[in-house]
């Protein structure tokens, strides 16, 4: 079964950097696009980075220049390179892939940013 792990997450400095990885199985890893989102208390969950399979990438508006997101298809991993990092990039972070015309999600990395 299609399954995503996120690893990572945790408790920063402002202006701090963190990596999280998103190790994923169950599906061909290299044909799919693959997805970070992150959700705070009481919001639905925001669209942060997508990379395609090909390799092309898109960013929210809010971590542009600060976030980037990768992937290595040999380890069937995605990551997110987090730097300059602000108290409001505090949320869950979450990778997700639509596979077999269903979204998939992980369980959640905690991302914590202090001031």
């Amino acid at each position: 079964q299609v399954q995503l792990v996120e690893s990572g997450g945790g408790l920063v400095q402002a202006e701090g950097s963190l990596r999280l990885s998103c190790v994923a199985s169950g599906f061909i890893f290299s044909l799919n696009n693959i997805d970070w989102y992150r959700q705070t208390p009481g919001n639905q969950r925001e669209l942060v980075a997508s990379i395609t399979s090909g390799g092309q990438t898109n960013y929210a508006d809010s971590v542009k220049g600060r976030f980037t997101i990768s992937r290595d298809n040999a380890k069937n991993t995605v990551y997110l390179q987090m730097n300059s990092l602000k108290p409001e990039d505090t949320a869950v972070y979450y990778c997700r892939v639509v596979a077999r015309m269903h979204p998939f999600w992980g369980q959640g990395t905690q991302v914590t940013v202090s001031s």
